[in-house]
């Protein structure tokens, strides 16, 4: 029940990190490379200054070898991509491309690395994507930008290289703090390059965003990865974009239908034959 719970927590944070991601990028005054930068700059800020308070009283069990390089570089990969193709699609095909991106990854890299999938497992998986893309299918997917389709898949591979990282992560706060430090001058270059503005609402969104839902939410998605693996974790990610869209028709007066009922009884079932043991 706790690990159940936790894993609540942290799909409302990654659902809570799309709204204000939404709220930022709808502005045209606020660019995906500046967002990304201080998303990823307050979030490694708010996390340094946890492991520093923290450190008086535990050791330090940081990443190191390969996974120093990889865990962020898939976290920049992830939060540059995830930025630059939100302002080129819509909303529906950007969570499909996401999360269906998410769950080959994860599947794929438990399939690598012999994670015992069972059958339940793979037909929570099945039924939590069918309602997913009943649910977010666009009309026109042919008509869509072929960039904003590489950059969202790009981003999926991403996240889902760094969520199979954190199945070994021993000290979850000290690895995402890394993750995100080092994610920084990644973020810098890309804006260095590709240069935006961003407002004083959109800098308040991407503070929050990257403190709050994005470094602390991280890091307690690395707490609780070693024990969910990898093919639970990837389905519990489906509930995200069905608890984003009922938050934005709870606070944004969004209007809710039948088939988003239908839909997300279909992936929230599916998500919970997935989860059990």
């Amino acid at each position: 029940m706790r690990l159940i719970l936790l894993t609540l927590l942290t799909m409302i944070a990654f659902a809570a990190n799309s709204v204000l991601n939404r709220l930022a990028l709808v502005d045209p005054e606020t660019g995906p490379a500046a967002f990304a930068v201080i998303r990823l700059v307050s979030g490694a800020v708010v996390l340094a200054v946890l492991v520093w308070v923290r450190r008086r009283r535990d050791i330090l069990n940081l990443p190191t070898g390969l996974n120093l390089i990889i865990g962020p570089l898939s976290l920049a990969i992830y939060v540059l991509g995830f930025s630059f193709a939100y302002v080129n699609l819509p909303a529906g095909v950007r969570a499909l491309l996401l999360f269906g991106g998410v769950q080959v990854t994860m599947f794929a890299g438990a399939v690598v690395s012999r994670e015992k999938v069972p059958f339940t497992r793979w037909l929570g998986a099945a039924m939590a994507f069918v309602g997913l893309v009943w649910l977010l299918w666009p009309g026109d997917a042919m008509g869509l930008p072929v960039a904003g389709w590489m950059l969202m898949a790009l981003a999926a591979i991403g996240w889902g290289i760094y969520s199979l990282l954190g199945r070994g992560a021993q000290d979850a706060l000290g690895a995402t703090a890394v993750n995100f430090m080092l994610a920084v001058p990644l973020g810098l270059i890309i804006f260095i390059i590709l240069p935006d503005h961003i407002t004083g609402q959109g800098v308040v969104l991407a503070i929050l965003s990257g403190g709050l839902t994005s470094g602390l939410g991280y890091a307690l998605w690395y707490r609780i990865l070693p024990q969910l693996g990898a093919t639970r974790a990837a389905v519990a990610q489906l509930s995200v974009p069905v608890i984003a869209m009922g938050g934005g028709m709870a606070f944004l007066n969004e209007a809710a239908s039948l088939r988003f009922v239908i839909a997300s009884l279909l992936v929230l079932g599916g998500v919970v034959v997935s989860m059990r043991r």
